[in-house]
């Protein structure tokens, strides 16, 4: 009796080879995937004013939550002109603008990271003071993420968030900022915690001890402190900066300098803190 054929049966060699050859002509013949639109980063000081911003306004903060990156990017320099040129009419909606703000730099893409980073320095250049305190929440996540991409792998984005990150201790006053990133001296990353505490070094510098005493002088010394055994070389460094500008705020006035600086160290520290103090400033 002869074998019926089998429907399904396994085709032969020569018909796989074939069957490949046809499958990887087709593959050739595809067009290749579109690329990436390039995107241009623009200096503040190439950004130009927007010829009719209040009909741009109402629908900035939409355009800014857009699904497409591309508007998203564009929108983001949008802000960054508002900022600069029409700051009047930014500001009623400026906290809904540092929160979507915030989103982008979320967002993997880093084209669109970047240019979020770019806003967020914009916007505490013309704001300053304003920035933070009419947007309080707004701005404790703006700073995390900043000291997040600061503290990152990728360089272009990590030198943008340091440039904010200047760009913000520039144009705020100290003790405002020195509350605001206090808490990230004991965050669990110490990348983030030698970012916080370099922020925290610029600012000190530029305080006199009338403004170290309003936020606490003991507690900027304990600070200070602890920094100095912190795990990377930055933090420590930064430490020994936050010292020294102390120090030489609290010596100013005084005759026996050395002498009323190593009894407070040890009146406020433990004593091998104290001694750590002392150390670092032996020498001024």
């Amino acid at each position: 009796m002869a074998l019926k054929p089998i429907d399904n049966a396994l085709p032969l060699p020569q018909e796989t080879a074939k069957f490949g050859a046809n499958e990887e002509s087709k593959t050739a013949s595809l067009p290749p995937p579109p690329a990436d639109p390039i995107i241009d980063y623009i200096s503040s000081e190439n950004l130009e004013p927007i010829p009719d911003p209040e009909s741009v306004i109402h629908g900035l903060v939409e355009e800014l939550d857009s699904k497409n990156w591309i508007k998203v990017c564009e929108s983001l320099n949008n802000v960054r002109r508002f900022a600069l040129y029409h700051s009047l009419l930014l500001m009623p909606i400026l906290e809904k603008v540092m929160l979507v703000v915030v989103k982008a730099m979320k967002n993997p893409r880093s084209a669109l990271c970047k240019t979020s980073i770019m806003a967020s320095s914009d916007i505490f250049k013309v704001f300053g003071d304003q920035s933070l305190d009419s947007t309080n929440n707004a701005f404790d996540s703006l700073l995390l993420q900043l000291l997040l991409k600061a503290s990152q792998d990728k360089r272009f984005v990590c030198e943008e968030a340091d440039r904010a990150l200047n760009e913000m201790v520039k144009s705020m006053t100290p003790l405002s900022l020195l509350n605001k990133l206090r808490p990230y001296v004991r965050h669990s990353s110490p990348r983030v915690r030698a970012k916080a505490a370099l922020t925290i070094s610029n600012s000190v510098s530029k305080m006199g001890l009338e403004g170290m005493n309003e936020f606490g002088l003991v507690s900027l010394v304990q600070m200070a402190a602890d920094l100095l055994s912190d795990r990377l070389p930055e933090a420590r460094e930064a430490a020994r900066n936050i010292v020294t500008c102390i120090y030489e705020a609290y010596t100013r006035n005084e005759e026996q300098k050395q002498e009323s600086w190593q009894n407070f160290c040890q009146s406020n520290l433990p004593p091998i803190h104290a001694q750590s103090m002392v150390k670092i400033t032996s020498s001024q």
